[in-house]
């Protein structure tokens, strides 16, 4: 994924100034813009892989940047944001965002974010039926799941809801986002239904790989499509 173009929307100028070089020293080709009309700007005419974006921009509020955008990008999105509130980020998450980074944040994890992000982007555009990941096989044609080379039994709704994680791997999903795909508007507020079958799953798949589906604390879930660093 060398050579990627990231789009940066933030109206800071010492964010342009230590994220410009520090993504170029990570091998990505760099695109800042300082509000939020000359980010969708850019990201209509340079087609950018990935995009970073700060919800507080001074002509339109990162939510209605993000909302624009989709309306013409599926590009992968990270929201960068000094708002802690977990309202905010469910909201930018609802509305398509892929994942957020509070500010001030640590490089090295924003540029695994990125990596996880782009690895998304190319997952969707290539369409990818199969997921593999530490012993883990899920065959979304087949509809079929393998713990280690053997079938693993999961209930209907128990699959429906891993293969949602795994077509969204490496993105934040809200509650909202996997109750309403996974059961419907009705029970889109039914945190505690969600645990108890993420609970399950993650006992069907063992502590090693159950780990992989990881709680983001008051927003959602998300399937790590690679192990963190220092695990396996």
């Amino acid at each position: 994924m060398s050579g990627a173009r990231i789009l940066v929307i933030d109206d800071e100028p010492q964010i342009h100034r230590f994220l410009r070089p520090a993504l170029a020293s990570a091998g990505y080709d760099v695109e800042v813009a300082a509000s939020g009309q000359e980010g969708l700007r850019l990201a209509a005419s340079r087609s950018p892989e990935a995009v970073l974006l700060d919800l507080g921009l001074p002509d339109l509020d990162g939510q209605a940047v993000l909302r624009r955008l989709r309306q013409f990008s599926k590009v992968p999105v990270i929201v960068l944001s000094a708002r802690d509130r977990a309202g905010e980020k469910i909201s930018a998450l609802d509305a398509g965002a892929d994942d957020y980074v509070e500010k001030p944040f640590d490089l090295g994890e924003l540029l695994a974010r990125i990596r996880a992000a782009l690895r998304h982007g190319l997952a969707q555009d290539g369409a990818a039926e199969t997921f593999r990941l530490e012993g883990l096989t899920v065959d979304l044609l087949r509809r079929q799941v393998e713990l280690d080379g053997r079938p693993l039994a999961l209930s209907p709704r128990e699959y429906a809801l891993l293969a949602l994680l795994v077509r969204n791997r490496g993105r934040v999903l809200t509650h909202r986002q996997l109750l309403t795909g996974v059961w419907g508007t009705a029970h889109a507020e039914d945190v505690q239904y969600l645990r108890v079958y993420v609970g399950q799953i993650r006992q069907k798949l063992g502590t090693a790989i159950g780990a992989l589906i990881r709680t983001e604390p008051g927003i959602g879930y998300r399937l790590l499509d690679a192990l963190p660093d220092g695990e396996g």
